[in-house]
């Protein structure tokens, strides 16, 4: 990022750009809804951000890479993976559900079944937990 290498900042933060399906730019290649990330009042890296859509390719793909591949895995594990993509909003993007239930081959009906079965066990967690 700078004329004589990568600043140390940027490859700090290189691995969570990568992880959120970011790209790193030059910070005068910074367009308006970029961030541009500064360390003492230095412009070093500016990120542009995925689209939303664009995201849960990439939460997917990086499910895959961790799980191995998705439809292969068993009910418990798809039941987890639908859990961490719901904490991470994947469910709300438009068609969010349709493409989570295509990379995993199950069914929309089987998605929605999972995630109510989530959201049943956390409220009977909070009703433990508020006695």
């Amino acid at each position: 990022m700078t004329g004589t290498g990568v600043h140390p900042f940027a490859a700090a933060v290189k691995p969570l750009v990568d992880a959120m399906g970011a790209e790193m730019v030059a910070p005068d290649e910074a367009r308006g809804d970029d961030v541009v990330l500064s360390w003492e009042g230095e412009e070093v890296v500016a990120v542009r951000l995925p689209h939303l859509a664009d995201s849960l390719d990439h939460l997917l793909a990086d499910l895959e890479r961790r799980h191995g591949s998705l439809p292969a895995l068993g009910r418990k594990d798809k039941q987890t993976v639908v859990r961490i993509l719901e904490e991470r909003g994947a469910f709300s993007v438009r068609h969010g559900v349709e493409t989570v239930a295509s990379a995993l081959g199950v069914s929309r009906f089987t998605v929605y079944n999972y995630l109510n079965r989530e959201n049943a066990l956390n409220s009977e967690k909070s009703a433990r937990e508020s006695e």
